[in-house]
């Protein structure tokens, strides 16, 4: 097959990968009712005049399924990340004891877990969005090359499309278990 037909189906490839990582990373932020680390994974602290990660300044980590406990590197950094913890408004109200912060983290009400869902759900869709797009760039990059015959470009049509249904049942089923693990209680 053409070398130029073979590099717009690999990148093509590249870009639905980076969206199921992407669908995946959105997904780490969604609580599912157990604590994770990854919960805190977007807050930032002033840290010296600058905004650092969370994770960066201190040790996150979780004590059992409903307790996230940070231990900062620094004794004078509790309040600045007690601070921030707030200002990332998760809905967390984080407990200073001198030593470490602890954050006890609520159980969900049907309700929340319905809006986490939703939430899931606009990922994916987000997600699927992306790999269409980026099966219609791939479409469009393929009618333009002069050199390629009809049924090269009908063959890599075929595997652009393949490549995209393949993407989106992937997507799917990640919502799935991400889904299954949200509303279970």
């Amino acid at each position: 097959m053409n070398e130029e037909l073979d590099f717009i189906i690999d990148s093509t490839k590249e870009l639905m990968e980076n969206a199921i990582l992407h669908l995946e990373k959105e997904f780490r932020n969604i609580r599912a009712g157990k604590a994770s680390p990854a919960m805190l994974g977007n807050v930032n602290v002033d840290y010296y005049g600058s905004q650092t990660p969370l994770t960066q300044i201190a040790n996150v980590s979780t004590m059992d399924a409903h307790t996230i406990t940070v231990q900062p590197w620094e004794k004078n950094m509790l309040q600045g990340i007690e601070k921030a913890i707030m200002l990332a408004n998760l809905g967390f109200n984080p407990m200073n004891n001198g030593d470490i912060i602890i954050i006890n983290v609520p159980v969900l009400t049907e309700e929340r877990r319905r809006e986490l869902s939703k939430q899931a759900k606009a990922a994916t869709e987000f997600a699927k969005v992306s790999i269409r797009n980026g099966r219609r760039e791939a479409m469009s990059e393929i009618k333009k090359i002069e050199e390629a015959s009809e049924d090269m470009q009908a063959n890599a049509e075929i595997d652009i499309q393949k490549l995209t249904d393949a993407f989106i049942i992937e997507v799917d089923n990640h919502y799935k278990i991400k889904d299954q693990e949200i509303m279970k209680v």
